[in-house]
């Protein structure tokens, strides 16, 4: 068990959270030394010594171990991780827009320089699923991984159905709660939930998989009528990320589907996650938790955070090629 000594790119309220941890339990024998921001200037809940607007003054200081990268741009977060590893320190991101984009690159980067690329934080924030797909499901035959991997998304279909609230009024709802951004399009247009199922369909099955290329539905052009018609048929529309195998075949989806109490996802509401993980030795599994909010972000950053003290990284066991990096497979 080694101590780390961490530089941070973000301070927002995930980082901020972290910092506060660590800073509060010496006992995990993790500190942050420098935390990379773009506002040098902005008073801080931190020792003014600790910012800098310099990336550099992280990536090449030799005493720091782990790069946590908490920025919300994707095309500004892929150098600083890049860098991060091509300098032997490890990463912990959740940065999911970056890590679909450039999942490839980034395995091949992590076999290169022996360290370890941790992302837990990336899908279904509190849950576990990544570490549960690696680990426990390693040596078993999955069938089919399906759920609700967007918080935002569950929270408007929610308010909809419960409240019966029109889309729009649902939708600002949601952003005033801080479940949806300002620009929700990456949410309601299914975006992000296929950045997440084509991370999740790497660890459960082996297969590396463009996000842009799932087929996807969002929920923005659902009406309160559609809603009326589901409670009518005593169902519940739920935005159902998919991957499964049928006759040999990954098969991915992303769209609104209907969901009656037979099913536990139609349990799943507000800003809850849920992902069922068909096998075929021990049948249906459920995973749930909180998938949007800064808690359970900062929940799986730290779990990542604590994991590499005992030298942990994903070993992606499931690709079929040995120490190499499988090219992008087409969607049928």
């Amino acid at each position: 068990m080694k101590n780390l000594t961490i530089g941070l790119f973000g301070f927002g309220v995930v980082g901020e959270g972290i910092y506060q941890v660590l800073k509060d339990k010496p006992g995990l024998k993790t500190t942050v030394k420098k935390v990379c921001i773009r506002d040098i200037n902005k008073d801080r809940n931190a020792p003014a010594h600790i910012f800098t607007d310099q990336p550099a003054e992280l990536l090449f200081d030799p005493d720091i171990n782990v790069i946590v990268e908490l920025i919300d741009d994707a095309e500004a977060a892929l150098p600083i991780v890049k860098a991060a590893m091509e300098q032997g320190k490890s990463v912990v991101s959740a940065n999911k827009k970056m890590i679909a984009e450039n999942h490839a690159e980034l395995i091949e980067l992590q076999q290169t320089f022996d360290i370890s690329f941790l992302y837990e934080a990336a899908v279904c924030g509190s849950i576990p699923i990544i570490r549960n797909l690696e680990e426990y499901f390693d040596n078993d035959l999955l069938n089919y991984v399906c759920g609700i991997v967007n918080g935002s998304t569950n929270y408007i279909l929610s308010k909809m159905q419960t409240e019966h609230l029109d889309y729009q009024v649902a939708l600002e709802e949601a952003q005033k709660n801080g479940f949806a951004e300002s620009d929700p399009t990456l949410d309601v247009e299914g975006i992000d939930a296929a950045f997440k199922l084509s991370i999740i369909a790497l660890h459960a099955f082996g297969e590396l998989v463009n996000p842009y290329q799932i087929p996807r539905e969002g929920i923005s052009q659902l009406q309160t009528e559609d809603i009326e018609s589901a409670t009518a048929l005593e169902k519940k529309v739920k935005l159902i990320a998919r991957a499964q195998h049928h006759d040999g075949e990954l098969e991915l989806s992303i769209k609104p589907e209907l969901v009656g109490d037979d099913c536990i996802l139609s349990e799943v509401n507000n800003e809850y996650n849920g992902v069922l993980l068909g096998s075929s030795l021990a049948d249906e599994q459920f995973l749930y938790g909180k998938g949007a909010g800064r808690y359970p972000t900062a929940s799986a950053v730290l779990s990542d955070i604590s994991a590499l003290r005992y030298g942990y990284r994903y070993e992606y066991r499931k690709f079929n090629r040995v120490n190499s990096v499988p090219s992008l497979v087409s969607i049928p």
